[in-house]
């Protein structure tokens, strides 16, 4: 019995999918105006675990993920620029339309080679915004037509009193929001209310994305895209949304509303999101200027899989403190998991053992339920860390194991986490490797360190790293 926490009810919920087997989820993608940093791709991981987990149990996951390219501005008030045009002047690139898509596809190309770096399962639609603007006008008119929406001189608004369950996911203050005007309200009714379509005048004539419409030449807000997309190809109700928490207090809110004046009914069945990962207790992002790239880790020699071993020991809805430590440990600890798996591949004595089929069983056992209770991929990582020590203290004791179902058993395992130990065998270390290892050892103990770094340099250049350690040298493969 899957549980999973509904951020709409507030409690963990047995799931139960609207169709028996199949399952819709959709994933808040990014807007490509800049590279991920580790904090957004925290959230990408979790949904990762999330579709795999589905998949564990038996389910088909169609899974959506929308690219915005467009309408997302500065300001969650429906003001300021938009954040990719805004780009332009960053990147000091020609204000035009070709320069922001140029900009878009390359901002969405370095996310896709983020997601493949981490070993995360690509969606099986992607949908950029630019290429559904007619979609985007064809709901707003559904909206419009059950009489949501007001309109002005600057855009067309959602009426947010007009949906009694606005304030409910994120369980929101309206009337305090009112009173404090925390919102510039500009030619709105309502502090909550947002723009389904601004407008291409006055602050907004120079918009670079601009489309004809029933109200005029403009672009689509922000979230009228997840809300159109969503529905296009997993239809009016489907079962599982997915972002950070961060989305839920205006972007996810926004959504569930204009859905529900589209269609009269609750188009998402389960909300789930994960909680922020900090530095120095601080959330990471580009406005903090604190954010780091994957790009930064591979510079100072980790592991995009070392990052995602990271993820793993916090549960999706704790915040997660990063630290360069915490990912030095992480990494160290996902190199004892893959010695392991190698340890195993490469043991001799192979024959039946009752006490390791045991330690099997009660390891599926326990990985099964962590699952099944909310993801808690600590408890489940925790489990076949000491499985692990269970049968190496056996491989030291040189007794007989079998082999064959103990790796099939971690790699059945492994599609969960998405740590690639099924790609353990590729990281065995060449003959030739081997030898340069042992000439440096030899140099080593003669005391000839100059020979001993000229050989770690020439490695290096191989793509082979080495960590001298109280345990001996430790080798690691770089891409």
């Amino acid at each position: 019995m899957l549980k999973l926490h509904n951020t709409l009810s507030r409690q963990k919920e047995e799931f139960k999918p609207l169709n028996e087997k199949e399952v819709g989820l959709y994933t808040c993608g990014p807007t490509v105006y800049d590279y991920a940093h580790i904090g957004n791709l925290r959230t990408y991981v979790f949904e990762d675990i999330l579709k795999r987990t589905l998949q564990f149990f038996g389910y088909q996951v169609k899974h959506v993920m929308n690219i915005t390219d467009v309408g997302h501005l500065t300001s969650d008030a429906d003001t300021g620029e938009d954040k990719m045009q805004k780009a332009l002047a960053r990147e000091d690139l020609e204000v035009s339309k070709e320069s922001l898509f140029k900009l878009a596809d390359k901002y969405t190309k370095a996310f896709q080679d983020n997601l493949s770096d981490l070993n995360i399962i690509e969606p099986d639609i992607w949908c950029k915004a630019t290429e559904h603007i007619e979609d985007m006008i064809t709901f707003i008119r559904l909206i419009e037509k059950n009489d949501y929406t007001y309109e002005t001189d600057e855009a067309v608004y959602f009426d947010s009193t007009k949906y009694p369950e606005y304030r409910n996911l994120a369980n929101l203050d309206l009337e305090g929001q009112q009173a404090g005007h925390r919102v510039e309200m500009g030619e709105k009714r309502n502090a909550s209310d947002f723009a389904l379509w601004l407008k291409a005048v006055a602050k907004n004539k120079n918009h670079l994305m601009q489309w004809d419409s029933p109200w005029g030449p403009g672009f689509p807000g922000w979230h009228i895209e997840c809300s159109t997309l969503s529905t296009k190809y997993l239809g009016k109700q489907f079962d599982i949304h997915c972002g950070g928490i961060d989305l839920i207090p205006v972007h996810h809110t926004n959504e569930r509303a204009q859905s529900f004046g589209a269609f009269q009914v609750e188009s998402v069945k389960y909300w789930i999101h994960g909680a922020f990962m900090v530095i120095d207790k601080s959330r990471m992002g580009k406005s903090e200027g604190n954010n780091i790239t994957l790009r930064d880790l591979k510079e100072k020699g980790f592991s995009p899989l070392d990052l995602r071993y990271l993820f793993l020991t916090a549960h999706y809805r704790k915040t997660l403190n990063f630290s360069w430590p915490s990912l030095s440990f992480a990494q160290e600890s996902n190199e004892k998991l893959r010695s392991f798996v190698l340890r195993i591949l490469e043991y001799k004595e192979i024959k039946s053992n009752e006490q390791a089929e045991k330690l099997i069983g009660q390891l599926k056992k326990k990985f099964t339920k962590s699952l099944e209770d909310d993801l808690n991929l600590p408890q489940a990582l925790s489990s076949l860390i000491e499985f692990s020590k269970r049968i190496n203290g056996m491989i030291d004791n040189n007794e007989g194991l079998p082999i064959e179902i103990i790796a099939d058993t971690i790699f059945e395992l492994d599609k969960i986490l998405g740590l690639g130990l099924d790609q353990v065998k590729e990281e065995k270390v060449p003959d030739e490797i081997k030898q340069l290892i042992n000439q440096r050892e030899e140099a080593r103990a003669a005391g000839d360190f100059k020979k001993s770094d000229k050989i770690r340099e020439r490695l290096k250049k191989e793509g082979v790293e080495l960590k001298d350690t109280a345990d001996g040298t430790k080798i690691k493969f770089r891409k």
